[in-house]
């Protein structure tokens, strides 16, 4: 055989030899897509089981179905407050009601524990002078706060934004506060020799380094700032889903009791799915293993 064929011949060879093993980077992707499968089975079937236990001892009359409900009632108030409306007027409006009071109480409470943690994690004088102040405040349970700020704001959304705005503030405000302080000395010291100034190298340094901090406390935060608005409405409101409770409660309606708490919990796991994505893209920098 001439030489010219050879590599001819080799080519050929080569493309009947069967295919290489998956690299380990697939291996990986595959054994976490097989893991999430089977822990979302997991979840799916632990919600079933738990259900259905439910649901069977109260129609043994085991537990009391007045008291406690069962999964079929609860359904059936939802459907029917989504298919004929609550007695307040429609379920949207409801949801859309305690929803904003949350997210205007979020933002401001954000905003608020945002700047003043980076304020007092920059400024050393400042922190000394308000700390004991805002221990003393965070101290206080907050939740007993909402009836003061009903006789202050009425029956409108300015106090349920004004609760939701308590409770969200401080766990921002001590993670920003913490973020700001646990900046690395380097990067602030390397910002210096290269001319900036108190202003630049907290907008470029001190912020992106505790931006981490700070997504880790807006996770537990709406959740709080719901719990603020629902205390709000349940206390004394015009709309709402605390009103539905509260209205559900005095009738002695547990399914509507258990039927306003499903309809929170997925308007806040519904939140926590944008919070994750939203962090996602921004710290798309970060490794994979870095989240856990």
């Amino acid at each position: 055989m001439s030489p010219d064929v050879m590599p001819e011949a080799q080519a050929a060879l080569n493309k009947t030899k069967p295919t290489d093993k998956p690299s380990r980077a697939q291996t990986r992707a595959q054994a976490a897509r097989r893991r999430r499968a089977l822990v979302t089975a997991a979840r799916v079937l632990l919600l079933v089981a738990v259900l259905g236990l439910w649901e069977g001892l109260s129609r043994a009359k085991i537990i009391d179905p007045f008291n406690f409900s069962m999964p079929s009632k609860i359904w059936d108030q939802i459907w029917t407050w989504v298919t004929h409306g609550t007695a307040l007027g429609s379920l949207g409006e409801q949801i859309w009601y305690t929803l904003y009071e949350a997210l205007l109480g979020w933002v401001i409470g954000v905003v608020a524990g945002v700047l003043l943690g980076i304020a007092l994690g920059r400024i050393r004088l400042l922190a000394e002078v308000l700390g004991p102040y805002i221990k003393v405040l965070n101290s206080i349970p907050r939740i007993v706060l909402a009836p003061i700020f009903l006789i202050w704001f009425g029956l409108g959304p300015s106090s349920k934004v004004a609760s939701a705005v308590v409770l969200v503030f401080f766990p921002v405000f001590f993670n920003a506060f913490q973020g700001a302080r646990e900046v690395d000395r380097n990067l602030v010291a390397n910002a210096r020799i290269l001319g900036a100034g108190d202003r630049r190298v907290t907008l470029q340094v001190v912020i992106p380094s505790a931006t981490s901090w700070i997504f880790t406390s807006l996770h537990v935060s709406f959740g709080f700032a719901l719990i603020g608005a629902i205390v709000g409405e349940y206390i004394g409101a015009t709309k709402g889903i605390g009103l539905l409770v509260a209205q559900s409660q005095n009738t002695f309606n547990s399914a509507g009791v258990y039927a306003a708490m499903v309809i929170l919990a997925v308007v806040a796991l519904a939140a926590e799915g944008l919070l994750t994505f939203a962090e996602r893209r921004i710290f798309r920098w970060r490794p994979a293993g870095s989240d856990s």
